[in-house]
């Protein structure tokens, strides 16, 4: 800023001499004039006026052509180009010049060094598994990497909207998909992308940014562990079936080898051999309508219905299911609490599969206080300022944590009776409600089931 504030000081001082001598060369050549014996020196004085215009004037635009040149420099990035540090213009734009040079040699450095970031960036943005698209307000694609055309299926695009004519619900997707938000898209070949948008400011303009991740392979790795549970639950249960079946199905020809013996044209069995058959035959039929039972459960399991949504009042809902548990934790003994915190929380659900849930939740809690000294249950709905909630609280035997996250697996249980389809069904129920359900237990202390909508 020094030597700017010295060549402006120079510049100005120079212009206001040059304009003094033309000053006073016009007044001498007015004098001049004036004189008859004068007549040529007033026009050799009119000549040297016509110099100093001239050379004031070439004075003004040098100057003027080194700062525009250099202003251009930096507005278009034209840092190749210099500034010869002469002494046409005196020492104090001799220094401007050498100011200039190195000015431009600061902006050369930083954006080679912008240049190589950029390039690392990229490089790094073209690498990554995740496919990245960002378009501005009227859709012009400022980025895309390979993953991203990859996983649209594009070679070159310029503008979003190109997309419309080719994949409309595609384009639907990636246009419409809100900041913080993501939506689900699989197309007709082997990728089931996530999509999450994000809004950005960049230079005073909103630019969206989106990210696709294939996510099919991970499906189809969570689906291949999922047929793999699933057939190991199905033949540890029906091996439990066939096993004994088998078993006493030898037992029971042996009983008739040894124990029928034929009268004539009939055939007589020993009163031993009777009993031992009739409890043989009474032991499969039991056994084979558990595994009927077992089969029915997961026909049920496998076919729930959606959701018939509508808004239900939350206090409603709790007194109804309340109510309808109100023998059965007199049954049980214990001390049954329930409240909504509000008059007004409203849900959109399918009652009866919401019902259906709570009652699950307020049984296995029931069972898992029938050992209790004091039992009690908990029955909550309230709002957190982010979710309304359902708790279902019991200060029953808890749940060890190894088994926390097991007791959501379909037909895993630790009872000794029943299916284990229970909370499965029920977290199922909930995430077709677009909800989730939770369990927090703490052994011997309390357990809290949660469904937040």
């Amino acid at each position: 800023m020094g030597k700017v504030s010295n060549m402006l000081k120079d510049f100005r001082s120079r212009v206001i001499l040059r304009t003094i001598f033309l000053a006073a060369s016009i007044s001498l050549a007015v004098y001049m004039i004036g004189k008859t014996n004068m007549l040529f020196a007033a026009i050799l004085m009119c000549v040297i006026i016509v110099f100093q215009i001239g050379e004031l004037f070439h004075f003004v635009s040098l100057t003027n052509r080194k700062l525009t040149r250099f202003l251009e420099s930096v507005k278009y990035s034209d840092f190749v180009s210099g500034f010869t540090a002469d002494n046409k213009l005196g020492k104090s734009f001799k220094e401007l010049n050498i100011s200039f040079n190195e000015v431009l040699e600061a902006f050369r450095k930083a954006r080679s060094e912008k240049e190589e970031h950029w390039q690392y960036l990229n490089t790094v943005v073209q690498q990554v598994r995740t496919g990245i698209l960002s378009f501005d307000t009227e859709g012009n694609v400022q980025l895309i990497n390979m993953n991203a055309r990859k996983f649209l299926n594009i070679q070159n695009i310029k503008n979003i909207h190109e997309l419309k004519d080719r994949n409309y619900k595609l384009h639907h997707i990636l246009t419409t998909t809100e900041p913080g938000k993501s939506s689900l898209y699989k197309d007709a070949n082997e990728f089931h992308l996530t999509i999450q948008a994000t809004e950005l400011r960049i230079r005073g303009a909103d630019v969206k940014l989106l990210t696709l991740q294939n996510i099919q392979p991970e499906l189809q790795k969570q689906e291949l562990e999922a047929w793999q549970n699933l057939t190991r639950v199905l033949r540890h249960e029906i091996m439990n079936s066939i096993t004994p079946i088998s078993s006493l199905t030898s037992t029971l020809k042996d009983i008739l080898d040894y124990d029928l013996t034929q009268k004539g044209d009939h055939f007589e069995l020993k009163a031993e051999g009777a009993d031992d058959l009739k409890e043989g035959l009474t032991t499969i039929e039991n056994r084979s309508k558990g595994l009927i039972k077992f089969i029915d459960a997961y026909r049920e399991y496998t076919s729930l219905p959606n959701p018939k949504l509508k808004t239900i009042r939350l206090k409603s809902l709790i007194e109804k299911v309340a109510m309808l548990m109100r023998q059965e934790m007199k049954n049980y003994r214990v001390d049954f609490h329930y409240e909504c915190n509000s008059e007004y929380l409203t849900i959109q659900a399918d009652e009866e599969m919401i019902e259906q849930v709570l009652i699950n939740l307020l049984k296995n809690s029931a069972e898992a206080v029938a050992q209790v000294a004091n039992p009690r249950i908990d029955l909550v709905g309230r709002y957190d300022g982010t979710h309304i909630k359902i708790e279902v609280t019991d200060n029953g035997t808890g749940i060890i944590p190894e088994a926390i996250e097991r007791i959501f697996v379909p037909f895993y249980t630790t009872k000794k009776t029943g299916s284990g389809i229970g909370l499965s069904l029920s977290r199922q129920i909930m995430q077709l409600h677009n909800g989730s359900l939770t369990v927090e237990s703490e052994p011997d202390v309390k357990t809290t089931f949660t469904m937040r909508f």
